[in-house]
């Protein structure tokens, strides 16, 4: 992993770690005494923010670690377990959020204050902000572990999105729509868990050494096809290690070819490979006779 990369990575999951942190306890005092349920379920979200942001932030660093005896592939691995974790923290924080809005529906309670509502549009403004910047940047340095996180930032931003609406109800409706914010948050808790489970998917993919989409494979044997002295890709296989790519391929070449001269042709394909394609760490060349 790049020096850049990784610097920019831990810092836009610090920035999450502070704002988590401030805004969690600002919701939790607020909802306490605010008698707003889904206030109070929506600052249990950010506590999993806090945690999800240190789980990222640890596996970013043990990602970075150098191949070793050990691990002669490297630590990167250990960003699509960093998200596969986040996602599950998200599905159960969700289901946290589901019991406990449930079980507050059926039991009467005052109506949240007005101040929470207030509590709640700038928690909404703050975390939609922090969403699209942590978004742009694990873009920018294709992390898994920065884009689930940003996500969560995303999925806390829709709990309080549904917080205030179930709180504006229940104090513009009065008596009788108290638990309209308990509603609120159980709507909210089936939308995290969505989310939670279109970003588990990716991880799990990734942890599988599922194929990376068509348009990169077919880039890596396009670059290979236009190396001189190669007839054909016979075989080309493409599985991601957090950050880089890792190519398996077969090539076929003249069967008249001495060994030096194979051996150059799949160095040079290495090379080009690995020239246009930065992200691609490792190119291993089989080499096949033309069948032509």
């Amino acid at each position: 992993m790049p020096r850049d990369r990784l610097k920019r990575s831990l810092r836009v999951t610090f920035v999450g770690l502070g704002v988590n942190t401030l805004l969690a306890g600002g919701k939790l005092a607020a909802g306490i005494l605010g008698h707003s349920h889904a206030l109070i379920a929506d600052a249990v979200e950010s506590f999993a923010d806090i945690a999800s942001s240190l789980v990222v932030w640890r596996g970013l660093v043990v990602s970075s670690a150098p191949a070793d005896d050990d691990h002669p592939y490297g630590y990167g691995k250990a960003e699509p377990i960093a998200a596969a974790i986040v996602s599950t923290m998200l599905l159960l924080a969700a289901a946290w959020i589901a019991v406990h809005s449930v079980r507050e529906i059926v039991t009467p309670h005052l109506s949240p204050a007005p101040f929470t509502l207030l509590v709640l549009l700038l928690v909404i403004l703050v975390k939609e902000g922090l969403f699209r910047y942590v978004l742009r940047e694990a873009r920018s340095v294709e992390s898994l572990a920065v884009h689930t996180d940003a996500w969560h930032h995303r999925s806390d931003a829709i709990t309080s999105t549904a917080a205030a609406v179930g709180i504006s109800v229940a104090l513009v409706g009065g008596r009788g729509y108290e638990s309209a914010d308990d509603v609120a948050a159980l709507v909210a808790a089936h939308i995290i868990a969505w989310n939670g489970w279109r970003l588990l998917r990716p991880a799990l993919s990734e942890l599988m050494d599922a194929s990376p989409d068509l348009a990169m494979r077919s880039k890596i044997r396009e670059i290979a096809r236009h190396v001189e002295g190669v007839d054909e890709v016979e075989k080309c296989l493409v599985r991601k290690m957090g950050y880089h790519y890792f190519v398996d391929m077969h090539l076929e070449v003249n069967p008249q070819m001495t060994v030096l001269e194979a051996h150059e042709v799949a160095h040079k394909v290495k090379n080009r490979i690995r020239g246009q394609l930065p992200a691609v760490h490792d190119v291993l060349v089989h080499i096949e006779p033309s069948r032509r």
